[in-house]
């Protein structure tokens, strides 16, 4: 066999390969036998018809057959043989083959050349502080009073901001297709009002009826009603005023665990500086990727690129999914999406060689007791059993992502074990 080299550029690669004839000629004969003893044939009994019957009315068929067969062996055996290792399956093209001829083809694929991870003692990072401003604790207090707000009945007066309000609504879109729905609560100044609904109903006392229209600006998130004119006829049927709990110590107790509302106080700092810990040690750990990526000076490899905006893509949509929306119906520009995600990618990915780099170069390993802990975590956070998890890792060959995963969790936790980290 023949096998031919070529560097299109730093990580992108050629090989072109020549299959001799006679392996083929060989190949074409296997497979003509195969045809042979299944095909029926008229004229000729099963098994008896002549191989040039078959070849001549099987041709099509026998020669996929025999690609299908020498062209992923042809490329395994070329690849072993230069000590190459593709990042992906490679791209097979100008597949030529015919009988008493050389197969040839083109196999195309990226590859990571080798590269220097450089001093890990050069890393330098900033930790954020966690430290909590008694402003954020009172705005954490002021949600808690939100949240526990109750609505009272109001019949003395017109509706106002922060009222909720009960009305029997008709939609009517510019086709003039129109649809009902009665008893429908308003609470005004929600975000998923529509732009301008609110102001409409200022002033409204129960019994009123009002018609009114909304222009929908262009930029609206739902797309089916960007740019679009909506007429809508509403009647108030009730009005409840929201009354906030006053916060002392009644209101700390009412929270459960807490005798005073110093008691309150205290465990909301505790609860913000611990999520500001959280905050922290990922800002550090983000600023480890971002120099990690920088230490890569070659073009990363254009299919792994790909591969990290699809992963993105698929948690994005599973997102959705998982909050009832359904992604084609979203209104979402995806093509806008994957272009937007391009060079977070480009960094994710670049950051994920080194941190493989560096496992290789000192040796750092996952044991099957470090992958019984991830799954048995998994199966924990998804109440499911280790047993069930792993089999479903196994059907869809996971156990591979998990290991890949861990081996870069301990390259991190190598890196920064050696990395100068300052405190804000």
């Amino acid at each position: 066999m023949k096998a031919d080299l070529v560097d299109v550029n730093e990580t992108r690669k050629n090989l072109k390969i020549e299959v001799p004839r006679d392996v083929v000629d060989a190949e074409i004969d296997r497979v003509a036998r195969d045809y042979s003893r299944k095909a029926r044939i008229p004229g000729f009994r099963p098994g008896k018809a002549p191989a040039r019957v078959i070849k001549q009315r099987f041709k099509d068929q026998i020669l996929h057959d025999v690609a299908h067969d020498l062209v992923p062996r042809a490329v395994d055996e070329a690849l072993r043989e230069r000590g190459v290792e593709p990042v992906d399956t490679p791209d097979i093209q100008d597949v030529t083959v015919e009988e008493g001829q050389a197969l040839t083809f083109t196999a195309s694929f990226d590859t990571v050349p080798p590269f220097e991870v450089g001093n890990y003692d050069t890393l330098s990072l900033r930790r954020p502080s966690n430290r909590i401003e008694d402003d954020a604790v009172a705005q954490a207090l002021q949600r808690l009073r939100d949240r526990a707000a109750r609505f009272e009945p109001v019949e003395d007066r017109g509706v106002l901001e922060g009222d909720i309000v009960t009305v029997d609504l008709e939609r009517k879109d510019a086709a003039g297709k129109a649809d009902k729905h009665p008893d429908v609560a308003v609470e005004l100044g929600a975000s998923a009002n529509p732009p301008g609904f609110d102001a409409q109903l200022l002033g409204l006392e129960v019994g009123a009826t009002k018609s009114f229209t909304i222009q929908y600006p262009a930029d609206h998130p739902i797309g089916e009603l960007a740019n679009t004119e909506v007429s809508y006829t509403v009647t108030v049927k009730a009005i409840k005023r929201r009354v906030l709990p006053e916060l002392d110590d009644e209101f700390a107790k009412d929270l459960g665990e807490f005798d005073t509302l110093d008691a309150l106080r205290a465990r909301v700092r505790e609860d913000l500086e611990h999520e500001a810990g959280h905050a922290a040690d990922r800002a550090v750990r983000a600023e480890l990727m971002k120099q990690l990526a920088g230490r890569v000076s070659f073009d990363v490899p254009q299919s792994l690129i790909d591969r990290e905006i699809n992963r993105r893509l698929e948690d994005f949509a599973g997102r959705l999914i998982d909050q009832g929306i359904d992604p084609r119906q979203a209104g979402i520009d995806w093509g806008a999406f994957r272009d937007a995600q391009r060079d977070a990618a480009r960094e994710a990915v670049a950051s994920a060689l080194v941190l493989d780099e560096v496992a290789r170069q000192e040796q750092l390993e996952v044991s099957a007791s470090d992958v019984d802990q991830e799954i048995g975590r998994y199966a924990e956070r998804t109440g499911r059993t280790p047993a069930a998890v792993r089999a479903a890792l196994e059907k869809e060959s996971g156990l591979s992502r998990i290991y890949t995963g861990l081996r870069r969790e301990k390259s991190i936790d190598f890196l920064m074990a050696r990395a100068t980290i300052a405190e804000d």
